[in-house]
Order: structure tokens, then C-alpha cells, then sequence
């Protein structure tokens, strides 16, 4: 395409300018040729026959402005605003694009931030056909898998998808859509076209101490499970860095311990203080490369055994292994400890993430709770 200035002569004598966008020409069945353009009217006018030097200088100023409009319209054609596509990266199937960033981010970031990506990988190969290729991509395209995420899709238990998954899962399937303009397979990027899914406040379920205490009292069928579970309670430690945790990292100075480890998650290095009743979970000391909690997985088995294992402690909330770190935060909160060191201690990198469960343990709403005097009621 021929991207220039063109101007048209007007009644008043006066010149008008244009861009004008020439794509080429046809050939009709008649054997005529027909040349294809566009045109911008830029609204911008010349004098014919300038007389004075103020008529000279506006026409200067003005070819000046319509120079430089022309130049951004030539850039932007370069970045493919006109459709203009890499017909090679254009015939790249927009799953397998989309895998090999799943497996970048096996590689080179944390276990949550890859699990996610491949959960939606999982869901995307439900409705995106496996020969599906950049150059068939288009806003309905885009919209037909907000669709599914928001209408159709269902997690492994065979519940509709939260709101925050919908928002983590479409979020994801963007980042791949911007990923792919910013490389050249997509001349659009249509990741800008569809709004996202707001994001919800999540419920953190946590256990209290009474319940806390009541699971550590009940069997568990599988003791490595029980362990980390419990050493999270006390800690605070994801599962990804409970499950990854080698006895290197763990260091008795004196008559205190602490973990130091590499946080999967954020890739901060961490030196985590841990109670003597939180040490003595993890027993006698091993080989220095050896894991921690060996055996330990995740999976739907172990998953299940924590609901079962809730179920015989009389505990009737929905707890997971993540619960287990809820619960170290609000214990700690709790009793006494500051919102700051909590947030040290959870590897926090915002404050405000902590505050959530000092909504929580919010004591002054309790006392608030009860501050009407009591009525005397007859129904």
C-alpha cells in the first residue's frame, strides 16, 4: 500500500488535503482496471494562490501538519493497523503459541503463576480447535471464549468456575493474545477488544485454634500430609515451598530454628523463625539434599483426605492445604503480633494483602457487635 498526500481543489479556490491510501488495482471480467483507494479528509485547507506572507506562512504550517500526520499514518501501517500480516507467523496454530508459554513459565517462574497457565491451557483445548491459526483469530473469537469461561466452563469437581478463576483463566488467554501482536503473529491485538472479568474479594477460610486443635487430634490417613499441613498452621508456609523444602534449609542455632529458603512464588529469598513445636513436626535431621516432607503430593487423592480428615474432627468448613496458611495468619494476628511482622513473616510484598486478614480479627468490629444494650423481646 502507497500511503500520501493528496489534495483536491475546492469551489472557493481553495485547496482541500487528504491522505490518500492506494492499495492497488483489479483487473474486472471486462478486462477494465480498476484502481482501489481511500482517502482521510484531514480537514486541513491551502490558500491556491497565496498572496501575502500570512497566506505563505499558513500554507507552510499547515503542509507541515499534514507532513506529520501522514508520517504517524505510515507508522502505523508499518505496525499492522491495515491488516498487514506476517503470512508465515500468521499460519502458526494459536495453541501451540499459547503451550510453549506454558512451558516457559514451568521454566522460569513460580509453581502458582505455571499451574495457572496450565489450567487454562487445559480449558482452552476445549474450545479452541487444535488447527485454529493466528490469521483466523478475531473479536468473536475473543468473545466466544469469554463466553465459555464465563457460561460453560467447570473445574475438576464439576462446579462453575469462580469468579476469580474466570478473571485468572481470561486474564491468561489475553496476555498470550498481546503477546502474540507484540511478535508479529497478530496484526490486531485483540487482547485491548473485550473487557476482562472483574475480580472478586476471595473468602479466606481459615480454622481457629479450637478447630486447629481438633484436627491435630484427629487421624489423618496419610502422616507426611498431616505434618505439612499442620507445620503450615504454625509457619505459614505455602505448599510450594513446603512441598520443595530440603533439611539444607532448615537451621537450629542454638535453641532457635528458622527455614531458609527461595520463595516459589515470588523468587524472594526468605529467612523464616519457626517455634520449637514447629521444629520438633519435622523430627530428627536428614541428609542435607533430601526433602523435608518426602512424599508429599498434590493431587485430588490428598485433596480428598483433607476433606475426610476435616470431617473427623467435626470441622464442617471448606478447608484446603492453602486454609492452613490463612489460619497461621490469623492466629498470629490474633495473638498480638503486628500487622507488619505478620506480613514479613507470610512474604507479603504489599502491605495491603495482609490487611485482608486483619479484616478478619478486626476486634473493635466485634466489640461494636455487642455495644446496643440488649432488648427485651416478647414474640
Amino acid at each position: 500500500m502507497k500511503i500520501s498526500i493528496y489534495k483536491r481543489k475546492l469551489a472557493d479556490g481553495r485547496e482541500s488535503i487528504f491522505i490518500e491510501y492506494y492499495k492497488g488495482s483489479v483487473v474486472s471480467k471486462d478486462g477494465k482496471r480498476k484502481h482501489l483507494r481511500d482517502y482521510e479528509n484531514l480537514q486541513l485547507y491551502l490558500h491556491k494562490n497565496p498572496k501575502t506572507q500570512v497566506e505563505k506562512n499558513e500554507n507552510k504550517e499547515t503542509l507541515k501538519l499534514a507532513e506529520n500526520i501522514l508520517a504517524i499514518r505510515q507508522t502505523e501501517y508499518i505496525q499492522g493497523k491495515f491488516d498487514i500480516k506476517n503470512t508465515t507467523k500468521a499460519k502458526r496454530t494459536f495453541l501451540n503459541f499459547f503451550s510453549e508459554m506454558v512451558d516457559d513459565r514451568e521454566i522460569n517462574f513460580s509453581h502458582d503463576n505455571y499451574g495457572n497457565w496450565k489450567s487454562t491451557y487445559v480449558h482452552l483445548k476445549k474450545i479452541v480447535p487444535t488447527n485454529l491459526t493466528f490469521d483466523e483469530i478475531d473479536e468473536n473469537f475473543v468473545k466466544k471464549v469469554k463466553d465459555y469461561f464465563d457460561k460453560q466452563a467447570i473445574t475438576k469437581s464439576n462446579l462453575p468456575l469462580s469468579q476469580n478463576s474466570k478473571h485468572s483463566y481470561f486474564n491468561k488467554f489475553k496476555a498470550c493474545l498481546k503477546k502474540a501482536f507484540d511478535d508479529g503473529f497478530l496484526s490486531i491485538n485483540y487482547s485491548t477488544k473485550v473487557k476482562s472479568f472483574e475480580q472478586a474479594e476471595s473468602q479466606r477460610e481459615y480454622l481457629t485454634f479450637d478447630e486447629l486443635q481438633s484436627l491435630a487430634k484427629s487421624e489423618c490417613k496419610y502422616p507426611v500430609l498431616k505434618k505439612a499441613f499442620l507445620f503450615s498452621c504454625l509457619s505459614g508456609l505455602r505448599w510450594s515451598d513446603i512441598n520443595t523444602l530440603k533439611w539444607c534449609e532448615v537451621r537450629d542455632e542454638g535453641d532457635v530454628s528458622k527455614v531458609n529458603f527461595r520463595q516459589e512464588k515470588t523468587d524472594g529469598v526468605e529467612y523464616l523463625y519457626i517455634s520449637k513445636q514447629a521444629r520438633e513436626l519435622l523430627g530428627e535431621k536428614q541428609e542435607q539434599q533430601e526433602r523435608v516432607f518426602k512424599g508429599l503430593k498434590y493431587g485430588m487423592t490428598y485433596n480428598t483426605e483433607i476433606i475426610r480428615w476435616c470431617n473427623r474432627a467435626a470441622v464442617s468448613k471448606h478447608i484446603t492445604f492453602h486454609s492452613a496458611r490463612h489460619t497461621n495468619a490469623v492466629l498470629l494476628l490474633e495473638n498480638g503480633a503486628d500487622i507488619y511482622t505478620v506480613s514479613k513473616r507470610l512474604g507479603h510484598r504489599e502491605l495491603r494483602t495482609t490487611q485482608i486478614y486483619a479484616k478478619i480479627v478486626d476486634s473493635k468490629a466485634r466489640e461494636a457487635a455487642e455495644i446496643i444494650p440488649e432488648l427485651k423481646i416478647e414474640m
